[in-house]
């Protein structure tokens, strides 16, 4: 399987080059590419170093099969005609494509299926923050319709690059040490701070961030779902987690929603809140699943259920999802 990684400098393709070693993924060619930063760095990869090549109009993709894009929006709008023309698959984790009805929105544990209609070649990997609930969702789903959703998150520097975590460590060392804070990933220093900012703000109050969650946990689960979101950014350095009110049709029996999380596939459930066992980004970063736990009863709705979960946003929310696509689609 020829395979290309697009971004493959930045923390989501370095994340890619260790999940395709990991899970044997069955490369038999590997390019890789980036920016005219990024060209000419070297990586290894099974053992054998692999030169990043400059990303540009030509035809660099010719006999690739599978291509993992993870340059952001505008590079994935300005070379995916480059990358897909002569059949390669694109495996784009930029919100280029997202919302188009042409290009699937796929996270496999939920709608797999849809990644083998696409008419451009193109699939798209959602939001880190909505690949992370519509996993935990659809275990719920399959017990009763979801009518609602209300989500605040507590997302890692994580989500904004490996830029963005390098900061967040310089900052911590900055205040300890009294001096001056370097603030340029964030709209504000983010350590020993909480910022409820997440991507542009829209006319109607809510950020982009929160608009995808509404919009993409519609698309992927084919569903009249509403999601409210919050989304603030932490001082953690990854993954990302999640405290999720759920409202559906018929009341979920706790058990019922218990052992539907502890059989879904992609989920953990770690819920004893008597032993102080709950899921925490500090001991999960760096695993494939996603963990659930302060599962409870909503108090103010009898069709409702709280519940609180955490995924590395770098490697589920991301590398991960685009890998296991490609795997749904090399069984299929």
């Amino acid at each position: 399987m020829v395979t290309a990684i697009v971004g493959a400098s930045g923390a989501v393709g370095q994340e890619l080059l260790a999940v395709l070693e990991q899970r044997q993924f069955p490369v038999s060619e590997l390019r890789l590419f980036g920016s005219e930063r990024s060209a000419g760095k070297k990586y290894l990869f099974r053992g054998k170093e692999h030169t990043v090549q400059r990303l540009d109009h030509n035809d660099a993709f010719k006999g690739v099969n599978i291509a993992f894009v993870s340059a952001g929006a505008d590079a994935s709008r300005t070379y995916a005609e480059d990358i897909t023309r002569f059949g390669a698959i694109m495996i784009d984790n930029s919100s280029a494509f997202r919302m188009d009805k042409d290009v699937p929105l796929v996270v496999p544990e939920v709608n797999a299926a849809d990644a083998l209609e696409r008419p451009r070649n193109i699939i798209a990997n959602p939001n880190c923050t909505t690949i992370q609930m519509v996993v935990a969702l659809n275990a719920l789903e399959q017990i009763s319709h979801i009518r609602r959703v209300h989500v605040a998150t507590y997302q890692a520097a994580s989500g904004a690059g490996a830029q963005a975590m390098k900061e967040l460590e310089t900052q911590y060392r900055q205040v300890l040490n009294g001096e001056k804070v370097t603030v340029e990933k964030f709209a504000y220093q983010l350590a020993y701070n909480l910022i409820p900012h997440i991507d542009a703000f829209t006319g109607n109050g809510y950020t982009k961030e929160e608009m995808k969650m509404h919009n993409e946990t519609r698309k992927i689960m084919h569903s009249d779902i509403c999601v409210s979101a919050t989304c603030v950014r932490v001082p953690s350095l990854r993954a990302h987690s999640e405290s999720v009110w759920v409202e559906t049709e018929q009341p979920i029996p706790l058990e019922a929603a218990r052992e539907a999380f502890m059989h879904a596939p992609g989920c953990v459930l770690m819920d004893e809140p008597e032993k102080k066992i709950y899921p925490m980004p500090l001991f999960l970063s760096g695993k494939d699943d996603i963990y659930i736990g302060r599962l409870r009863k909503d108090l103010t709705d009898e069709c409702g259920l709280s519940f609180w979960c955490v995924g590395d946003q770098i490697r589920k929310g991301a590398a991960l999802n685009a890998v296991q696509i490609a795997e749904y689609l090399l069984n299929k």
